[in-house]
């Protein structure tokens, strides 16, 4: 599946280049007789307060890390669940007497306090509120709270948008042979992560991420204000050359959420070796009790996974929202019924048109061992061909016919339905979907 992705070995490509331009003989490494990752002429320098607007975005996005690793770890746990209270039914819910216990239990925090401090950083971050918003600040009682993410109420702004596709493009290079992603050494430190700026551009274009090469500039600028990466010395802007980068998020480290109280511990943080975790470690260390990754749900059914496991069905591969999802064993491609379920043909023009008798509606969705659960079909634009009754998909609210209008931010009412499968199942674990239903 993940062959499309591979970099095409060009004329002069070496295996393990020891020199860094051996590894772009497309000489994208400025005039002749300029050093490897100096600047060129005109690339101007980081100003103190684009540094201060990248560190910043980047304990949000470390804060997003952790918080939706907690929410697996909570859902594993079954901390989170439909609780009853005054004869009303809050779904998908912790109380908060008992998640500050579990913080304790699990070492997540040392002591009370602590633990009340950490779900304040979440609420204040729009990860976590209290189920009817009555309160906002974080108590150490009897009250119900809940993660955004469970009620589709996380507010995707710009910025989580660029996030999202900083994750998406992150999960797709280290998901596939011969990355572009590479430990390299500068000025006699190693860098983790790194990247040339022209390769980058590169790869954008090559994988049809982009149109053309200013587009992927303006993609990786974005990408650097949003700490997402950044030059390895932080001394310049993203350009189209030859300037070594690196991804300064890690997407796939464990995150320790007393990590959250000191916000300038990000950059050292940032450089620690990566230690990708499994989130469907069948077999977690039973004297680990510090982590404990998310198991296989023990009530999934054997005919749903089944049903959910082709890749037909989006049994999926990579990255939560924020963490790495299962890696799945594939069985044979079951063939699917080919007639439509739809009555007629839509066009976007119908969709889009003033007046369209089409709502938009978002979806949060989370994987499970199986896959999301639903079948998309059709192109320009895709339906929805089929929903598992028992799957996350339909727990979400997805139903057949709606039309699928973005995946994970990306506008797709333009791509047929095998390129939206490729993009879901190489995205994250936890899948934002735009859908537009039809009024009743």
């Amino acid at each position: 599946q993940a062959a499309h992705l591979h970099r095409p070995r060009r004329a002069g490509d070496r295996a393990g280049a020891g020199h860094l331009r051996d590894l772009h003989p497309r000489g994208c490494a400025g005039p002749p007789g300029a050093s490897p990752h100096h600047p060129q002429p005109g690339m101007e320098s980081l100003s103190n307060s684009l540094k201060k607007k990248a560190t910043e975005q980047h304990y949000r996005a470390e804060v997003m890390i952790a918080g939706e690793q907690l929410r697996l770890r909570l859902h594993d746990g079954k901390l989170i669940k439909d609780r009853r209270y005054h004869l009303r039914t809050y779904p998908n819910c912790f109380v908060a007497k008992e998640l500050t216990d579990w913080l304790i239990d699990h070492k997540e925090a040392p002591d009370r306090e602590t633990g009340i401090r950490l779900m304040q950083k979440l609420m204040d971050h729009y990860i976590i509120h209290h189920v009817c918003d009555e309160h906002s600040d974080y108590k150490d009682a009897k009250l119900l709270y809940r993660f955004r993410k469970d009620d589709g109420t996380f507010p995707l702004s710009k910025d989580v948008k660029v996030f999202m596709r900083g994750q998406s493009l992150y999960e797709k290079l280290v998901s596939v042979e011969d990355s572009i992603l590479k430990v390299r050494e500068e000025n006699s430190v190693k860098y983790q992560r790194t990247f040339l700026g022209c390769e980058m551009i590169d790869w954008l274009v090559q994988e049809g991420e982009v149109e053309n090469r200013k587009e992927a500039v303006e993609l990786g600028r974005a990408l650097l204000e949003h700490g997402i990466i950044q030059h390895v010395s932080n001394r310049h802007h993203f350009f189209d050359s030859d300037l070594l980068y690196q991804f300064w998020t890690n997407f796939r480290r464990r995150r320790r959420l007393t990590e959250l109280l000191n916000e300038n511990s990000s950059r050292a943080l940032s450089e620690s070796p990566d230690s990708p975790f499994c989130l469907r470690k069948l077999n977690p260390d039973p004297g680990n009790t510090s982590f404990l990754s998310v198991q296989t749900n023990k009530e999934i059914k054997i005919v749903s996974a089944v049903r959910r496991s082709s890749i037909t069905s989006l049994a999926g591969n990579s990255s939560p929202y924020f963490s790495a999802a299962p890696m799945l064993v594939f069985p044979p491609v079951a063939e699917c019924n080919p007639k439509s379920v739809l009555k007629r043909p839509i066009t976007n023009e119908e969709l889009l048109s003033p007046g369209a008798p089409y709502i938009k509606k978002t979806l949060t969705i989370v994987g499970d061992a199986v896959g999301w659960g639903f079948v998309v079909r059709g192109g320009r634009p895709c339906h929805i061909q089929a929903v598992d009754p028992g799957g996350p998909a339909a727990a979400a609210g997805m139903k057949v016919c709606q039309f699928v209008f973005s995946v994970n931010g990306m506008y797709v009412l333009h791509l047929d339905y095998q390129t939206i499968s490729s993009l879901i199942m190489t995205g994250p674990r936890t899948l934002v979907m735009e859908v537009m239903e039809a009024v009743e």
